[in-house]
């Protein structure tokens, strides 16, 4: 089992298919790391959450991402793609969705996600990871794609029309691990 953020890229390294969301969620589980690890690579926007790439590979994209307050993503599902999310800093909302009987999109569950949580989903699965938290405070998640999540699905509560939003990296260093 990864014990570092070098030994889960070590096993990134060695992946030949796109790996089992279970296995990516126990080893993002399973590493001794916290915000100092990845404060290198943080990059925050007022404009939106920003996505900041660590590494990757044929197989896989880590990717830290940085969220001021009131900051959400899409409503948004992972179109082939296992992505595991390791909370580092502050508390993320993550709104699971799920299609009504009428074809719109409507909120199932939520719930709290503190530093040390992680949480995962891939293909179809829709959802919508938010920083709720009072007052200013920051988040920051790292996540593990496999494969890279080059476009994902973005759904709207309000009408039934689908969208695609390209995974642009807002910064993109990528050399230190």
């Amino acid at each position: 089992m990864a014990r570092s953020l070098q030994s889960l890229v070590e096993y990134l390294e060695r992946l030949e298919r796109r790996a089992p969301l279970a296995d990516l969620m126990a080893r993002l589980a399973g590493i001794q790391i916290d915000f100092r690890d990845v404060a290198g690579y943080a990059r925050f926007s007022e404009r939106g959450y920003t996505r900041n790439l660590v590494c990757g590979g044929e197989w896989y994209h880590v990717v830290v991402l940085c969220w001021k307050n009131g900051q959400r993503s899409p409503i948004h599902d992972h179109a082939g793609s296992s992505c595991a999310v390791r909370v580092l800093r502050g508390v993320a909302t993550e709104t699971v969705f799920d299609f009504a009987p009428n074809g719109l999109v409507r909120a199932v569950t939520s719930r709290e996600l503190a530093a040390g949580s992680v949480t995962g989903s891939q293909d179809s699965d829709l959802h919508q990871v938010s920083n709720l938290q009072a007052g200013d405070e920051d988040l920051v998640t790292l996540h593990v794609y496999s494969p890279p999540l080059l476009n994902m699905g973005t759904y709207s509560i309000t009408d039934r029309t689908r969208g695609v939003e390209p995974m642009f990296i807002e910064f993109c260093e990528a050399a230190g691990i």
